[in-house]
């Protein structure tokens, strides 16, 4: 990943953490939970994930032809993740060894 993205993913991390801070319904939820005499510790946890634009368009031309499935080129992706391959005739799915 390049800079320049590393760099994106750093400001909407920032963005969302200064989004929850000024947040009035999240301060308001905060300070009841204080009056009724506990601490409040917030965590919250994000995950980013990108997705390149092109390798998508390339993915998805190549499964075009044979969208009689009910799988998008995301699902698609997903499954093989897991190791788990889509017959294209059945729209099937089955777990690989």
């Amino acid at each position: 990943m390049n800079r320049k993205i590393r760099n994106l993913i750093e400001q909407l991390s920032e963005a969302i953490h200064e989004t929850v801070a000024e947040s009035d319904q999240i301060a308001g939820v905060v300070r009841n939970i204080r009056a009724e005499g506990f601490e409040v510790l917030l965590m919250l946890e994000a995950t980013i994930g990108l997705n390149e634009a092109e390798a998508d368009k390339v993915e998805k031309k190549e499964i075009e032809p044979s969208a009689s499935g009910p799988f998008t080129a995301q699902d698609l992706h997903f499954l093989r993740s897991l190791r788990i391959r889509v017959s294209e005739e059945t729209g099937s799915a089955e777990a690989i060894d």
